[in-house]
């Protein structure tokens, strides 16, 4: 590469909390407009915010959640500017002291070019309040001030990404971070999560380049193509020997490119002060402990360890990573089989098959998502006794997917369908091989060719053949029959 990128991100999370940061109004997405607002969130002369304790708590989980460190003390600034969404004509954020600094997160993924593994490191973590939201309608504009004063926490990374797969994965890992916690949605699509990315480029060891901004990704995707096509723009530009202009623009996803927005602020142009209505931040020890209580195992250190104790792939530990409430349901669910009998590779390979294919089909058919686990028909205890059914030969794998359907049909144990439908599965050697004899009987043209074909014939017509003898017995049982056994009676048949 004739040029080195670098690479940070500003990304703004909604802190789930019941209401703002600066005021007691509801804090909830998709309400009717202007309906959640009041005199502290507008601005109105003669107000004084009252700092959201909950919102203070969450952001500290998250700053140490990315290794942050926490300031003995923290407090607000207003930053001065102008924008038809903020009624103040300033937004009170937190500038000087933010309530996390100077942590780091490791990057480990997939790339398309291999594999990722990086540190990144975090400048910081404040908290501030949101803008309202604009609606543009053809010649009009409109303003959503339910929005405004809502919790938001912007982290800040150093520029340590060099590509835009690299800022992608960022992203995602962060995404899946804060719903771990249960501090944040990370729905993109409304807005809960989006990202700010600087991207500049520079001859090897010449240091920073120019830095342009592509505000208000709404997708991690989109951060991938924003920065990757600025990358190659910014090149093309030095190339041409013209000069890169510091700027901020954004990603027009419907033309595949990004645009110019306005020329960038600086820290300076905002004109940060300390907001005199809001008191200085000290956490006490009551607090810390408090957040230190609330953290959960992150889900990137959960992965590895699904791998080490249950033996599972890394693609099939990621998957079921992706949600807590799934990885939850997983290991409840090896729990209650390990209680049952199996062992716990084997418990655990049984119930991610079933979590990644057949479960997974259903959650998606019935417009149920994975973070809705808590309410499922099929709990931890009846998928690992189905599991273990099936184990022990005491139902088929074809029937125990019906029994699967029937338990969310019915809301019954697996066991009690399975007596009920008579789905138990045969084993009985000499019940079997009467079925077979009953097939042989009625297929006799098949098995002359196929014992014609026995002593050298055509191998693939030979396995035809015998599979077709094999389908035939287990579909007059119903499905019932084991498989094993019915291939055993098959061949002895044969030779007989």
């Amino acid at each position: 590469m004739k040029y080195q990128s670098f690479i940070g991100l500003e990304v703004h999370i909604h802190l789930l909390t019941k209401t703002k940061v600066f005021c007691g109004c509801r804090s909830a997405f998709g309400d009717e407009p202007n309906t959640n607002v009041c005199p502290v969130c507008m601005g109105y002369p003669g107000v004084l915010p009252a700092l959201n304790i909950e919102a203070m708590r969450m952001g500290c989980m998250v700053a140490k959640s990315l290794n942050c460190t926490i300031p003995e003390k923290t407090w607000f600034e207003r930053k001065q500017y102008f924008y038809p969404d903020m009624t103040k004509n300033y937004q009170i954020s937190q500038f000087a002291s933010p309530l996390g600094q100077k942590g780091w997160v490791d990057l480990e993924g997939k790339g398309r070019q291999g594999a990722i593994k990086k540190r990144v490191r975090i400048t910081e973590c404040h908290l501030e309040e949101d803008a309202g939201k604009m609606i543009h309608t053809g010649t009009a504009s409109l303003l959503d001030y339910n929005r405004a004063g809502v919790s938001l926490l912007e982290i800040v990374t150093e520029p340590d990404m060099e590509t835009g797969e690299e800022a992608e994965l960022f992203i995602q890992q962060l995404r899946r971070t804060v719903r771990y916690l249960g501090v944040c949605d990370g729905n993109m699509e409304e807005g809960s999560l989006r990202a700010d990315a600087n991207v500049s480029i520079n001859l090897p060891g010449k240091g920073l380049g120019k830095k342009v901004e592509i505000k208000n990704l709404n997708s991690s995707r989109f951060v991938r193509l924003g920065l990757d096509y600025e990358i190659v723009r910014q090149g093309e530009l030095l190339d041409a020997g013209k000069e890169v202009i510091q700027e901020t623009r954004l990603w027009n996803e419907n033309r595949d490119e990004t645009a110019i927005m306005r020329t960038k602020e600086n820290a300076k142009d905002y004109r940060f002060f300390p907001e005199p209505d809001l008191p200085v931040f000290t956490p006490d020890a009551a607090f810390l402990k408090s957040v230190e209580e609330a953290l959960t195992e992150l889900p990137l250190k959960r992965q590895r360890r699904f791998e080490a104790d249950y033996g599972l792939t890394e693609e099939q530990a990621d998957l079921i990573c992706e949600e807590k409430a799934q990885a939850d349901y997983f290991e409840a669910a090896v729990k209650q089989a390990c209680g049952q009998g199996l062992e716990n590779k084997d418990a655990a390979g049984r119930i991610a098959n079933w979590l990644l294919t057949d479960i997974k089909h259903i959650l998606h058919r019935d417009g149920i998502s994975a973070s809705e686990f808590g309410s499922f028909k099929l709990t931890p205890q009846r998928l690992a006794s189905l599991l273990v059914l099936i184990a022990k030969g005491t139902v088929s794998g074809k029937n125990g997917k019906q029994t699967l359907e029937a338990v969310l049909a019915e809301d019954k144990d697996p066991a009690a369908i399975i007596k009920e439908r008579g789905w138990e599965q045969i084993v009985d050697p000499a019940k079997i091989a009467g079925i077979v004899q009953t097939v042989f009987a009625a297929e006799q043209a098949t098995v002359d060719e196929l014992r014609s074909l026995l002593s050298g014939g055509n191998p693939k017509r030979t396995n035809t053949l015998r599979a077709y003898l094999v389908g035939k017995a287990l579909a007059a049982t119903g499905g019932r029959a084991d498989p094993k056994i019915v291939g055993t009676q098959v061949e002895q048949l044969l030779q007989a």
